[in-house]
């Protein structure tokens, strides 16, 4: 139980790589409020009711909290709801992301600034609620999730790339201002990882990418969680600033 009743606050985790990473969490003792963004049907909601009921089946303790990510304000209402029911936040895994997908050329500033706006400014919104609460602490652990797209790149998604490219320098940065206080910020950058947006690449263009994964597979969530686990735990109290690639080989 490496993260036993520490704090944890999962963006993005009620499906997917982050619900992944909120239950490998879990698994090591951690409290984890699972963060979600309201929709029309209510599905993100039930989707993160799900996860949190799990964690709790795991015997620690467990919240959904809504969020746009986004929204500043609404990432500030979210880390004083977590400060106020378990009275401190020692992790947090940026991890909420979308994807709209076109070339260039067809690519209008709508979907730029979507992507942008969820995946890149989310990181800073979340991050800047969480700073102060860790720094009194004099400790913590940020994990953002970017991407093997942010390093590599990839044809028609220019505006994700740009995203997770950001949060490598952004992540980067941090660190190295707030290592003093105890807190390391690190990013992991996922390659092909079958859940979420894997699931909308076209079989021939999957048939493609895998034969440039030296592992010769696609990658598990639970995988994913596991390096999360490593780095918000005290083995890891010595890395910061860096980039933990789990991509089976696809970039090295």
């Amino acid at each position: 139980m490496r993260l036993e009743k520490k704090v944890a606050i999962v963006t993005g985790g009620s499906r997917g790589i982050g619900s992944a990473i909120a239950l490998q969490l879990a698994s090591e003792g951690a409290i984890v409020a699972v963060n979600y963004v309201e929709d029309k049907d209510g599905k993100n909601r039930a989707d993160a009711e799900k996860v949190s009921g799990e964690i709790r089946n795991l015997n620690t303790g467990s919240i959904i909290v809504q969020a746009d990510v986004s929204d500043i304000d609404q990432a500030n209402q979210m880390a004083n709801e977590v400060v106020s029911k378990f009275g401190r936040i020692d992790i947090l895994v940026n991890n909420a992301g979308i994807n709209k997908d076109a070339t260039l050329k067809n690519l209008d500033k709508q979907a730029w600034d979507a992507v942008i706006s969820v995946n890149l400014t989310g990181v800073f919104n979340c991050t800047k609620a969480v700073i102060g609460f860790m720094s009194e602490a004099k400790s913590g652990r940020i994990i953002n999730t970017a991407s093997v797209m942010g390093q590599a790149g990839g044809f028609g998604i220019s505006n994700y790339a740009a995203s997770k490219a950001g949060i490598i320098g952004f992540t980067k940065s941090v660190a190295r201002e707030v290592a003093g206080k105890g807190i390391t910020v690190n990013a992991i950058a996922p390659g092909f990882i079958e859940v979420g947006m894997f699931n909308t690449i076209p079989e021939k263009i999957r048939e493609v990418l895998l034969k440039q994964i030296p592992a010769g597979r696609w990658g598990k969530p639970e995988e994913i969680g596991k390096a999360v686990v490593f780095l918000a735990s005290e083995d890891a109290a010595y890395i910061t600033g860096q980039v933990i690639n789990i991509n089976g080989g696809y970039y090295m």
